[in-house]
């Protein structure tokens, strides 16, 4: 069907294809499935792999779209603490060895590829006392930093690292300070307190920070990224180290720290911030009277002189969500975004089988997909091994757990955090990039799926897929005109991988900028075209013919395609439908028409240049009709 349309710089056509157009065929006939259960029944377990059809699917449809890409990764992992080392040092030297392997290894384990490293301790210390790399007696000071010593890390900890650099030499180390020396803050004390505002110690703390790196980086271990604080708005720590930083003082270190760290270590990025996605309500409290509560740190540093030395900021899970990443990248997109700390917890009564499911499911939703949707280009945990008391720890969190845990009767056991962090690890590598994929759950929980996409360095794809729902459930995964389908039980993550392709998909016209309107619920069909599956615009009413959905691309595009997603809400998809396109939004080319029996509905169009898109819906139902995502293709 060819209908001539209204004078236009091209000359615009519609018609109805039965065929999709393609324009590459999938190279692969497979896909490898990985599921870890909440129940503990299957713990990244190969299933058997499923098969691409050119068929289309009724369910749900996770759609994997090549051509869009976001962040690059720069890995995943944990950090070992000093606890973490201690905990490891107590297993015999065999044991040791397999665990580290199952830790590390790419192929035999799940291989970490991200470490975030205390520099000095933090409450997670074996040690008797807190300690730094320049600690003097009271009322003494060392600006020469003649003082300066990493003996403490040479006994365990660098160790490890270099075995862990061993096992995967793609490994990424990044380095955070809980508490300059004692000598450098105000107080003489490694537990709260604040930098002494001298030019003297902002050049000291600038310099023993460039120490450590060297230092490091001459025991084996180069430091690829560096915080000048953890936690800079952590006023009032509980009995461990801790600093309180406002951003004129982080401005006033890193302005020191970047020169001399660029000229000693090139390779070493400096990132700010290190802190909740949203300033803890505790920590606003503790703000000294009179002064700013700095809610909006991170881009009041990135705004300051000393933002051209920040490779980007570093969040953590405390306070707030992941969609704060996502509100700093649109502010400062040429700066990136890395997610550095969580621990799983759990409460004083909850049983093992409780923890493990509550563990698995939040980090499922908040750390795996919620800050890799987000722009992370890392996700990491807090100890990546602890005994089973949560410990060892002085001050700080008495209910942490870690990737593995040293039972009391000599067994290392695996706890949620391997998992969540393995399902990434193992098959997202370093370079990656995340590449486009709907996704209808959310972080806080509706009971739908979430979905992240990658492409590694060498082609292949690595699709991660939660079921939030406590059932399970049937879906479809889609590249192009190939797909396969799906079920997963309630709660469960999987990974999918399959081998490098060329993109069958077509190239998505951006909907930044554009506008819709609705005949009924008009108040939210925004919803429609916000390009996030998890907010849904619907009727909220029964289908009734008529009912349309208009889109206001701002200006004249080509397209020829329209895909109509109504995601989790099964049963919500318009029966019949028509389309039709304008430039003015006065003069209509002839609806194309069509009927649905799914979830997703493609409509494909002869090439068409128009600035609106108006979707009819012709059927009457007592279902609502909803649209999570509608996308257009050219």
């Amino acid at each position: 069907m060819r209908t001539p349309m209204i004078a236009t710089a091209l000359a615009l056509t519609t018609g109805l294809l039965t065929v999709p157009t393609a324009e590459a065929h999938h190279p692969t006939t497979q896909a490898r499935v990985w599921v870890t259960t909440p129940d503990r029944t299957e713990l990244l377990h190969e299933r058997a792999p499923v098969a691409f059809q050119r068929d289309s699917s009724d369910l749900t449809t996770i759609m994997v779209d090549p051509r869009t890409t976001y962040q690059s990764m720069d890995g995943f992992g944990a950090s070992i603490t000093d606890s973490s080392a201690d905990v490891l040092y107590r297993l015999s030297p065999a044991l040791r060895e397999e665990t580290m392997r199952k830790l590390f290894d790419p192929r035999q384990g799940i291989g970490v590829s991200f470490l975030r490293q205390p520099v000095g301790s933090s409450d997670f210390t074996a040690a008797a006392e807190h300690y730094t790399f320049d600690d003097v007696a009271p009322g003494q000071t060392d600006f020469a930093l003649k003082q300066f010593s990493i003996k403490h890390d040479e006994q365990q900890v660098l160790p490890l690292l270099r075995r862990a650099k061993q096992l995967n030499p793609a490994l990424k180390v990044m380095a955070s300070p809980w508490s300059p020396p004692a000598w450098m803050k105000t107080g003489d004390s490694l537990v709260g307190g604040r930098l002494k505002d001298d030019p003297q110690v902002y050049d000291a703390y600038a310099r023993y920070l460039v120490k450590f790196v060297q230092a490091y980086t001459k025991a084996g271990v180069p430091v690829d990224f560096l915080a000048i604080q953890n936690e800079p708005q952590n006023r009032k720590p509980g009995g461990y180290p801790g600093t309180d930083v406002p951003v004129r003082q982080e401005a006033e270190v890193i302005s020191r720290l970047g020169p001399l760290l660029h000229k000693a270590s090139p390779r070493t990025k400096i990132l700010g911030y290190d802190h909740n996605w949203s300033t803890h309500p505790g920590d606003i409290g503790t703000t000294p009277p009179g002064e700013d509560p700095e809610t909006d740190y991170p881009y009041k540093l990135l705004r300051t002189s000393a933002a051209k030395w920040i490779a980007g900021t570093a969040y953590h899970c405390y306070s707030g969500n992941a969609a704060a990443q996502t509100a700093l990248h649109n502010a400062f997109p040429d700066k990136g975004i890395w997610f550095t700390e969580c621990s799983g917890s759990h409460g004083p009564n909850d049983t093992p089988p409780q923890i493990f499911r509550g563990t698995l499911t939040w980090h499922a939703r908040n750390l795996m997909l919620g800050t890799t949707r987000n722009w992370a280009k890392s996700v990491v945990n807090w100890n990546i091994a602890l005994d089973s008391t949560g410990g060892p720890h002085l001050g700080g969190c008495g209910t942490c757990t870690g990737l593995v845990t040293l039972q009391t009767d000599g067994t290392v056991t695996t706890d949620a955090e391997y998992y969540t962090i393995g399902h990434l690890a193992k098959f997202v590598k370093p370079g990656a990039v995340r590449i486009g994929s709907t996704s209808y759950g959310t972080t806080g929980w509706n009971g739908q799926l979430m979905s992240a996409a990658f492409r590694n360095p060498d082609g292949s794809t690595a699709l991660v897929v939660h079921n939030e729902n406590d059932d399970p459930r049937k879906f479809a995964v889609a590249v192009g005109d190939q797909s396969f389908e799906y079920e997963l039980p309630g709660g469960s993550i999987a990974t999918y991988t399959w081998p490098s392709s060329r993109p069958s998909a077509p190239t998505p016209v951006s909907l930044a900028g554009a506008t819709a309107t609705a005949s009924v619920n008009d108040a939210e069909a925004a919803l429609a075209i916000d390009a996030d599956g998890s907010t849904v615009w619907s009727s909220k009413t029964a289908q009734a013919p008529g009912q349309s959905i208009q889109v206001d691309l701002g200006s004249s595009k080509v397209f020829r395609q329209v895909a109509l997603d109504s995601g989790g809400q099964i049963g919500d998809f318009a029966a019949s439908w028509s389309v039709a396109v304008s430039n003015d939004s006065q003069h209509w080319s002839h609806p194309v028409a069509g009927t649905s029996t799914g979830q997703l509905t493609t409509v494909e169009l002869k090439p068409s240049y128009a600035r609106y898109l108006r979707i009819t819906a012709n059927s009457t139902s007592d279902h609502w009709w909803s649209l999570a995502d509608l996308r257009i293709y050219r």
